[in-house]
Order: C-alpha cells, then sequence, then structure tokens
C-alpha cells in the first residue's frame, strides 16, 4: 500500500508539466459554444417527452393527495 500512495503522490516535472497542457485544452469550450444550446434543447425535449408518456400513457394512478379518500374506521365500543 505505501509503494502505491507514493507512486501516486508522485509528481515529476514532466508529469506536472502534461497535467498543465491538458487543463489549457480549448476543446472544451470550443465543444460547449458549437453544441451547448443544441443539446441542452435536446435534453429537455428529451425529457419532457419522457415524462408526457409517463404521466399519459402509463396508466399510473398518481394518488397525490388523500383528502377525500381516506375515512377514519368507526369506532368500536366494547
Amino acid at each position: 500500500m505505501f509503494r502505491f500512495a507514493k507512486a501516486a503522490l508522485n509528481l515529476t516535472g514532466q508529469s506536472a508539466r502534461q497535467v498543465a497542457v491538458r487543463h489549457a485544452s480549448d476543446v472544451s469550450t470550443e465543444f460547449h459554444a458549437k453544441y451547448g444550446y443544441p443539446l441542452i434543447a435536446a435534453g429537455t425535449a428529451f425529457c419532457i417527452a419522457v415524462w408526457g408518456y409517463v404521466l399519459t400513457s402509463t396508466g399510473i394512478t398518481w394518488n397525490l393527495s388523500p383528502v377525500g379518500k381516506v375515512e377514519p374506521k368507526p369506532w368500536r365500543e366494547e
């Protein structure tokens, strides 16, 4: 275990530079600038479509409020 922890914490100059170069990439910002809004719109449409199907076509009884549906049992005197 000690060797694993030592190797995990061992950052040489080259590995630190590789991490710095990896984080300096503009690929992420380019991707979000190019595909961000269409992905959000597609995800929103998909979510609305799935929930629309679930709410209307599956036949689930949601039973949202018990008011007026739950009545106490009659009182029994012994």
